[in-house]
């Protein structure tokens, strides 16, 4: 190990330290080993907020806590939510937050009702454990076919396109 390296390291144990514990409160040293609420990241939690007080408007505040969860209507809401995102509906037009804060607030709601014992199991029949290896073993055969695989298109291509085809009809160069 070279001296650049071993200061490196140093430094990164130094920095660790500092971000860990404080010689002045020895609450420190507790309180880093509790539920760490400072990783989650604030605008993430309160935009799940807001989503949760949309549905205590229109259900009533805590209503799954009492009436309970059936986990196929959370489910559903969770992934109608993540395909309208991954179609590239970016925002619910119902609540005008964005489609992943309302799919985190029908998974929350999930988890809580898993929590609380208020979940009521309607998921079908357990599947094989097999299935996804099995699943894997096509996987790798058709990365083995195409070793080379063609690139993707994505929703960026387009705005690239799109853009191009402005400043062309423009006279931009770029």
């Amino acid at each position: 190990m070279g001296i650049s390296e071993y200061t490196r390291q140093e430094e990164e144990k130094s920095e660790n330290n500092r971000l860990t514990s404080k010689d002045t409160n020895p609450k420190d040293s507790l309180a880093t080993r509790k539920i760490p609420f400072s990783t989650i990241p604030a605008p993430v939690l309160a935009e799940v907020g807001v989503a949760m007080l949309e549905g205590a408007r229109k259900y009533g505040r805590h209503n799954y806590r009492v009436a309970g969860v059936r986990a196929s209507v959370y489910y559903d809401a969770t992934m109608r939510h993540l395909t309208s995102w991954w179609e590239g509906v970016d925002i619910d037009p119902d609540s005008g937050l964005s489609h992943i804060t309302k799919a985190i607030a029908s998974l929350a709601v999930l988890r809580d009702a898993e929590i609380q014992r208020k979940f009521v199991d309607d998921r079908p029949p357990v599947s094989p454990e097999y299935w996804q290896k099995d699943l894997q073993t096509v996987i790798e055969d058709i990365f083995k076919k195409y070793p080379h695989a063609v690139k993707a298109y994505t929703q960026a291509d387009i705005d690239t396109q799109e853009l191009d085809a402005i400043h062309a009809d423009r006279g931009i160069l770029e």
